[in-house]
């Protein structure tokens, strides 16, 4: 297939990986087939691969982001591979700035790094994280200034250096789910992903901050920003409504705060949650798009024209794996159109 670059019409699409512990697997399948489905997203066209921080998770075994980075980056040749992100308040900016420019220097122009200010875990474990809670986020901007400073040439002169890291190109991008990073990152003229596909309310309002915010730097000229959603496509409604069942379910769990493998999908929902629990699953993945090709392209045509987005990251927690290649191959063969008039 033809590589989304080639068209300048056509909406990039790239893919989040959260790299799912499925029942009755461990986490080393889990790196099987990540590495699996980076290469079947770089054959299709893909722009970029990311892989999100996350702890304590039983169905999440993305914990040690950069590390796995790394192994997507080797078993690839030309997709972007980084975070969505690394949680910078669990890490101090030296460490990341060494960690990243490590990347860099073994896959040049490849690497992104996406940052976000949530602990990526519970506050228990935040705290086994960081070993104090001092900040919590509050102090992002300044890590932040502090990171893009290792990762400047101009710090060549200073006593605390980034080697690797100093001096190289390595695109940042701020995450969020709020107005907060969406701000932050226009006023720094950096690129900007909001997480709509588990928090979708201030999707709009969020996008709006960034663009009235941006200021041209020398990163951007003009603002650019990504929209991340859940994406589960089949051959039929039918069936990708029941290949979704996984998906509700683990956000169920997430609700119920019970800590599970991804589950096989369900006959049924009904059995499984109660009127509440659907409608707060529902609104969690109102930026859920599921079903055949001509369902999927007319939802996300829809989502693209609404919202403007210069490109779209596709998540899919997809109990088998065959699907979820299946998924992310139709996906890739939708021919989105972009619709660059903001709103």
């Amino acid at each position: 297939m033809a590589s989304n670059s080639q068209d300048s019409s056509r909406l990039p699409l790239s893919v989040l990986d959260l790299v799912p512990v499925v029942s009755g697997k461990t986490p080393g399948d889990s790196f099987k087939n990540t590495l699996d489905l980076a290469r079947h997203a770089e054959r299709l066209g893909y722009t970029r691969y990311w892989m999100a921080e996350h702890h304590n998770m039983a169905g999440i075994a993305s914990s040690a982001t950069s590390v796995l980075i790394s192994h997507v980056a080797a078993g690839t040749s030309t997709i972007r591979v980084g975070s969505g992100g690394i949680m910078l308040p669990n890490h101090a900016p030296l460490v990341i700035a060494e960690q990243f420019g490590t990347l860099e220097s073994l896959y040049p122009g490849r690497i992104d790094l996406g940052l976000g200010r949530a602990p990526g875990t519970d506050q228990l474990t935040a705290m086994a994280l960081r070993r104090n809670l001092e900040g919590a986020g509050e102090d992002f901007a300044q890590n932040l200034a502090e990171l893009r400073q290792y990762l400047s040439i101009e710090n060549a002169a200073s006593k605390v250096r980034a080697i690797p890291g100093e001096g190289l190109d390595i695109p940042i991008w701020l995450l969020g789910s709020s107005t907060y990073s969406a701000q932050l990152a226009g006023l720094l003229g950096l690129p900007f992903s909001f997480a709509s596909h588990f928090a979708p309310n201030l999707l709009f309002t969020a996008l709006q901050v960034y663009r009235d915010s941006f200021r041209p730097s020398g990163v951007l000229r003009e603002p650019y920003a990504m929209a991340c959603v859940n994406v589960i496509a089949a051959d039929t409604d039918k069936e990708a409504e029941s290949i979704a069942t996984s998906l509700y379910t683990a956000f169920l769990n997430v609700i119920k705060g019970t800590r599970t493998t991804l589950q096989p999908p369900v006959e049924s929902m009904d059995s499984v949650w109660n009127e509440a629990e659907r409608y707060a699953v529902q609104q969690m993945l109102s930026y859920t798009f599921v079903g055949s090709r001509e369902t999927v392209r007319d939802k996300m045509q829809a989502f693209a024209d609404d919202t403007r987005v210069d490109e779209i990251m596709a998540a899919g927690m997809i109990y088998d794996h065959d699907a979820r290649l299946k998924s992310y191959e139709i996906l890739s063969e939708l021919n989105l159109q972009k619709n660059e008039v903001y709103i």
